[in-house]
């Protein structure tokens, strides 16, 4: 690999992190306690909730809303195909069944008026997810959710701190689910937060993250706790350690100034790559409704170009661009296609736009000079496989 390579990804890691973790390390208490109450509380006064919990993952989150909207076997739960394995996955966990749904046209993020058309009387519930950090059309999704009486959970591992008219993500519906995955606009590595308005919600996941045990059972190994403690239900082991909070609680307070340099990149790429006619470009937003800019998702018209987007990416990566594929819809996948029978086909508008998307490089730490790097390199790529040039040069 070159010593130039641009990665698809790379974390803002500053001092900052170091010494925040330091901090934790330093203090002997590693697990679950007072630092992670720290970031829940900064990180729910950051989005305009009431409660956060703070969890080990996006997956744990959504799971942990699930089981507290009550989403059980026999349960049906709307859950687009143009997603990440895990949006689905959770509903599984329930013993409920995913029905899968088509994407807008045009666009990645979930159809409303698809999703409407698959509701029975045993759906339950709605999972929307905002996709590259694009915010759903909430307005629709929640007058859906109202006229059935189901529950909309918001998958949000992509859209912090995107708005939806006015209002951060995370202080809108009955439930959001973010990530601090590695990739994300803020990491703490591996985690995630759960935001919710309900105290019932918020306690009853605050329980089931730490194996249903009632109360601040952290606490019992500090000179505040007690060793007794109760299990009030089958719980899971989800909950986020001090030393992950710790990286969290650095990085949200500069998740702002991460967010304005993403947009830059992303207005950059916008304005280049528009003349650009074999590509077209991802979905915006305007007005008091922001994109948060975790991805950037190119698609290619593959009929304006003599190479497929497999020799495409190589080509990139040839010349020292890191890109990724977001994402394979989960009909597609041999999971999907054998327990519920779905199959190639039956969510056109998904397949579309998987088929031609590429992901490029956009994080806080990326250079104007690295940026401009991404901008010609696949500037070339189209530029020596436009389908009239291989004509001409045969």
């Amino acid at each position: 690999m070159q010593d130039n390579f641009i990665p698809f990804h790379r974390p803002s890691i500053g001092p900052e992190e170091l010494q925040a973790v330091r901090q934790v390390l330093e203090s002997r208490w590693l697990t679950t306690g007072p630092v992670t109450q720290q970031f829940e509380r900064e990180f729910a006064a950051f989005v305009g909730c009431k409660y956060a919990v703070a969890v080990n993952s996006c997956t744990a989150a959504l799971h942990l809303a699930l089981d507290a909207a009550g989403i059980a076997a026999g349960d049906d739960v709307l859950v687009p195909s143009f997603t990440f394995a895990a949006t689905a996955e959770v509903v599984v966990y329930r013993g409920a069944r995913p029905v899968l749904c088509d994407s807008l046209p045009g666009e990645f993020n979930i159809d409303p008026f698809d999703a409407t058309q698959r509701v029975t009387p045993k759906t339950r519930a709605i999972i929307a997810v905002h996709i590259a950090g694009q915010p759903c059309d909430l307005v629709a999704l929640r007058r859906l959710a109202g006229r059935h009486g189901i529950h909309l959970i918001e998958d949000a591992a992509h859209a912090l701190p995107a708005c939806y008219a006015g209002r951060r993500i995370g202080s809108i519906s009955e439930f959001t689910g973010f990530s601090f995955y590695a990739t994300k606009t803020i990491t703490t590595a591996e985690g995630g937060m759960l935001t919710t308005d309900s105290q019932e919600y918020a306690r009853r996941a605050s329980i089931m993250r730490l194996h249903g045990i009632s109360g601040d059972a952290w606490k019992r190994y500090t000179s505040e706790g007690s060793w007794y403690y109760e299990v009030m239900d089958a719980g899971f082991k989800a909950n986020m350690p001090d030393l992950l909070a710790a990286l969290g609680l650095a990085q949200l307070r500069k998740a702002e100034a991460f967010h304005q340099r993403r947009c830059e990149i992303a207005d950059t790429y916008l304005r280049r790559f528009a003349g650009i006619e074999e590509l077209e470009m991802p979905p915006t937003t305007s007005g008091s409704t922001t994109h948060s800019w975790h991805l950037f998702i190119l698609r290619l018209r593959p009929e304006m170009l003599a190479i497929g987007r497999s020799e495409f990416i190589r080509q990139l990566k040839e010349a020292g661009i890191g890109t990724s594929v977001h994402f394979i819809p989960l009909h597609l996948h041999p999971y999907y296609r054998d327990r519920y029978g779905y199959s190639f086909g039956d969510f056109p508008r998904a397949e579309d736009a998987y088929a031609r998307c590429i992901s490029l490089p956009i994080y806080p730490d990326m250079s104007d000079a690295e940026v401009e790097r991404v901008f010609t390199a696949v500037e070339c790529v189209v530029g020596k496989n436009r389908v009239g040039m291989r004509v001409r040069a045969v």
